[in-house]
Formats: C-alpha cells, structure tokens, sequence
C-alpha cells in the first residue's frame, strides 16, 4: 500500500535523526546566541571541507546565494550573464536583481543540462561577463570543459549546486570547480535544513571577504557601509545547527538517492515514456524526473492511483512574464520541448524498495 502525500515525505526523512536535531536545537537555546554564532562558524568550517574548497559563507537561501555571488563578481548593470533557462528562474531572478541581462544556452537533448559546445560558440562570438553552470535534478554539467571553455574566453563561472550537494566528478566535488559556488539548503535539498538557508563557496578569499560583506549590509566593521548593494542574509544559529547534524548524513542519503533513480530506470519500460541514464557519483539523484509528450495525461493517471508528482520546471524563463523585457525574441527549442515532458516522480532515501516498485508497476500499466 501507497502512502505518500508528496513526492518528499520530510517526516519520515527527519524521524530517524530528531533526537540529535532536538539536542541540537537545545544547545542552541541554551546559548542565548541566536546569529551570526559558534553554530555558524562551525558549520561553514565544515561545509568548506566537504566541498573541498576553504571558504563557505553561509546566507538566508539559495537565491541570495546567486545573487550575492553575481555582486561579488562586479556583475551589474550592463553586463550579460550566460545560464539556461529550464531550472525554475532562480538564476534569472539573481542576474535581475543586480541589473544585469541574462542571456540563454541550449541545453544538451540527454540530460538537459547546459551544453558545452554551445557555450563555446556564444562564448566566441560575443561579450559575456559571467557563465552559471547549474547542475540539474542532482546531476553534475559537463564541469570541466565548462569551465576550460570559460577560462579561455576569461569568463568567470558561477556554479549552481542547489541540486547537487554531494555530487562529484574526477574525485572533486560540485562547487570545487568554478570560480565561485551557491547552494540552498530548502529543506527538500538533499542537505535540507528546517527552513531557508544558503551558501556561497570558494577557493579565492577575495571573493568570501566580499560574500561576507555583502550579507550583512556591506559592513566593513559594524555600522560602517563599505560595500553598495548589502543587505542582511544570515543563516541563523538554529539552521546551522540542524545542517551540521545532516551532513554527515549526506554521502549516505545521497548513495540511497541513487539506488532508487537506479531502479525506477531499470524498472519502467514503457515506449512513451524517457527514463534517466544511470550514473555514478556525478548524480545524487535529488530529482527523478522522466520524460514523457503526455505529461499531463500521465501525472493525472498517477494522481488517480495515488502516487504524487510534480512538474521541474513547466515554463523556460525566456516564457515568463517577468522576462519578456529582457527575452522576447529567444528560440530553445530543446529546452522549451523539454519544459513540456518532463515529471518528477517521489524520489527520497526513506522511499522503500516495494514503493518504487509499486510506482514502476502503475506507469507501467499506463
């Protein structure tokens, strides 16, 4: 029997591990120390370590996090960041935001992920002054000849890693390879806190001393704006203390991820429908998302048997109304069919073995 009520079950995810986050939280309390404290301090110090880079700044959410990294990065008015345009917007909101111009890549037909090929051809053929490499539904972009590709042209690369915390290639985690990373920790993420949090990391100081100015209102010592475009983004003491109960977590939750993505490929077999490849550590399967030109039809056959599922992402942000100003005239048309097919299916490490295969046999039998 089928009992989930989402396509992420966050009680079952927290249970086995409330007694450590309600002892977390007590400390917290007990401290009297609510911002910007030791919980902070130690979560950034470990965070950087897992990513292997020497510096995390942590702030209020994701979107921040690009934001905050655009600014870091001199990325204002007049200038035109490179990104794609099926991942929910949030990149396009932050390259708003600081008054620059987003401009769009195709992404590749297999993965969905933004193709390097085409990054190199606008690359050469005109000025871009930032390149977000965002990592999708868990899987890691093809990062090295991205950032090869970016470096040739003197591009700096932001990238996205709110979908793949964990995620690695060659050995070197995702937000090791850009010039600077942002993270989200929406408690949905693969590293969810019980709330909004986020993350910038990098390896250049110079960019984590501005990230740090620039979340707590441009300070350069208190009451003393520096930095023009400062605002307050904290995680908060309570959050960080939560995250550093669930990160030691991870690698374990993730290798769960991948064993069911794992299953739901081998398992669905249907001749409308696309399922993921399998992958190694490059996916940390924060998404299970197939592909199907009767979306709508499915996922209300779902609906009907009980089983959620969600649509990431239904609208590229060429289509949005907000960004008709900046993207009137944008053809993409892998990305836009790619809008129209695609269905997220549960996917979370407490989903057992006889869920999945329950939800293969109704797709199946659609």
């Amino acid at each position: 029997m089928l009992d989930l009520k989402s396509i992420n079950d966050l009680g079952r995810h927290v249970h086995p591990i409330q007694e450590q986050l309600s002892m977390a939280i007590q400390r917290v309390l007990s401290s009297g120390w609510f911002v910007l404290g030791p919980e902070v301090g130690a979560f950034e110090r470990e965070f950087a370590d897992y990513c292997g880079v020497p510096h995390c700044v942590s702030v209020a959410n994701g979107t921040d996090a690009l934001e905050l990294a655009l600014r870091a990065l001199d990325i204002g008015p007049g200038k035109t960041v490179l990104t794609v345009a099926n991942a929910g917007m949030y990149s396009t909101i932050a390259i708003l935001a600081v008054g620059a111009t987003p401009l769009y890549a195709e992404v590749r037909p297999d993965t969905l992920l933004i193709d390097a090929a085409e990054v190199e051809r606008i690359l050469a053929s005109r000025r871009v002054d930032a390149l977000i490499v965002t990592h999708l539904y868990g899987l890691m972009a093809d990062t090295q000849r991205l950032v090869e590709v970016a470096r040739k042209y003197a591009v700096p690369v932001i990238e996205d890693c709110a979908q793949a915390h964990g995620a690695a290639q060659d050995g070197r985690r995702a937000g090791s390879w850009g010039d600077i990373a942002c993270f989200s920790f929406y408690p949905t993420k693969n590293l969810g806190a019980l709330g909004d949090g986020g993350a910038v990391v990098t390896a250049q100081s110079p960019l984590a001393d501005k990230v740090r100015q620039f979340r707590q209102y441009g300070w350069s010592g208190k009451y003393h704006a520096e930095l023009p475009g400062g605002r307050n983004s904290r995680l908060d003491e309570m959050q960080a203390a939560v995250l550093r109960v669930m990160l030691p977590q991870l690698d374990q939750w993730n290798s769960r991820r991948r064993e069911i993505a794992a299953r739901y490929s081998n398992g669905i077999a249907h001749p409308k429908i696309i399922v993921p490849s399998i992958h190694d550590a490059s996916n940390v399967a924060h998404l299970y998302v197939i592909r199907t030109s009767e979306r709508d039809r499915l996922k209300q056959h779902l609906a009907e048997v009980g089983i959620p599922s969600d649509v990431h992402y239904p609208i590229p942000d060429f289509a949005q109304v907000a960004c008709r100003h900046v993207s009137a005239d944008v053809e993409l048309p892998v990305t836009a069919r790619a809008c129209g097919e695609v269905l997220t299916l549960p996917c979370f490490p407490e989903l057992t073995d006889a869920e999945v295969d329950l939800i293969i046999g109704r797709i199946n039998a659609w």
